[in-house]
């Protein structure tokens, strides 16, 4: 009985590593990976052909160079942008910075709550900003970062006080409201 059992045990085994490998051939880019989970591919810029995936969702993508993206605001892209991928949404990101107010602000996460909604949510950690979907349907093209601005705008997000973050978040909420009105 042993025997059988082992043999059966062995070709379940086989047939799973098989599996999960041909999942992974499938999903040949960071951008098919985004995809199957949900996420839209132009989460991140054109060109991107080095990355890492583990099977726990944790994921690391390098870029040539440091570059930026327009989309309704700019994105800023570090060389590794990293996170943990799972469906609809990317949490624990690093390497994406934001630009709201002529401010840089991390990206600490991207959500997809409801596809069908349309809309993708950007947590910068003091505020959740909406966007369309339809916005970040295929990869942009990345132009050379300008490291001055964004040092600048990153170290003046960075000692904003608590009064002044209230009132940002207060004003991104006017004008995110607004565009819903119109």
């Amino acid at each position: 009985m042993l025997p059988q059992s082992f043999i059966v045990l062995s070709l379940l085994l086989c047939s799973l590593s098989t599996h999960f490998w041909v999942l992974k051939s499938e999903e040949s880019s960071i951008y098919d990976v985004l995809r199957s989970n949900g996420l839209p591919m132009g989460l991140l810029p054109k060109g991107v052909t080095d990355f890492t995936l583990d099977d726990s969702g944790n994921f690391e993508v390098h870029l040539d160079q440091a570059c930026n993206a327009k989309f309704e605001n700019e994105l800023h892209y570090d060389t590794n942008v990293s996170g943990n991928l799972s469906y609809g949404q990317i949490d624990g990101l690093s390497g994406i910075s934001a630009q709201d107010l002529f401010l840089w602000f991390p990206v600490k996460e991207i959500r997809v709550d409801v596809p069908t909604s349309g809309l993708i949510y950007f947590d910068v950690g003091v505020v959740s900003k909406q966007f369309s979907l339809s916005s970040f349907e295929t990869p942009r093209d990345c132009m050379v970062a300008q490291l001055d601005d964004l040092q600048s705008g990153r170290s003046k997000a960075e000692t904003l006080s608590k009064g002044q973050l209230a009132q940002l978040r207060y004003r991104l909420h006017q004008k995110a409201f607004s565009r819903a009105i119109l």
